[in-house]
């Protein structure tokens, strides 16, 4: 499923080109140097610029299996692939064991499998309209890490801008 989801991403060119993280050919040295890139053309300029930097917390965790599945099906995912894939969310178990000690069983709602082939590609078309947020800055996600860019000639309006 990965390779078919994969390549078919690839061909409909739907993944992010600001998205580094599990992909090939992409790496944390290609996103440095995207940042590296806006930095210095923003001096050449003679603009101010703001980078932001932040971690999506528990990122494969806060997955809402809906969203993701009304992604899926907007990217083109539909029919059997869609019902496969769905289906691999639905009823998905977790419990806690701690000393002995064991929770009951409880249903997973929100959560792209960790560990699997399958679960980071699913954390990338999550958030893959994160770029589209606002279109006045530049993003470069790597997985869960994300930095948002701006830069402007005037420093009070980069102060008062929204993101």
């Amino acid at each position: 499923m990965y390779k078919q989801l994969m390549n078919y991403f690839i061909k409909t060119n739907t993944l992010s080109p600001q998205q580094f993280g599990f992909r090939k050919q992409h790496s944390t040295f290609k996103a440095l140097l995207e940042m590296q890139t806006m930095i210095s053309e923003s001096i050449d300029n003679n603009e101010f610029a703001i980078g932001i930097f932040f971690d999506l917390s528990k990122a494969f965790d806060t997955v809402n299996h809906k969203i993701l599945l009304s992604k899926l099906e907007y990217y083109g995912i539909r029919v059997l692939a869609h019902t496969w894939l769905s289906d691999y969310l639905r009823d998905r178990m977790q419990y806690v064991h701690f000393e002995g000690h064991q929770s009951s069983f409880r249903t997973i709602r929100c959560e792209v499998p960790q560990g699997s082939i399958l679960g980071p590609l699913l954390l990338l078309v999550n958030i893959n309209d994160l770029p589209l947020l606002a279109d006045h800055c530049n993003f470069i996600l790597f997985a869960d890490n994300s930095n948002v860019f701006f830069s402007d000639k005037c420093a009070t309006s980069l102060e008062e801008s929204e993101l």
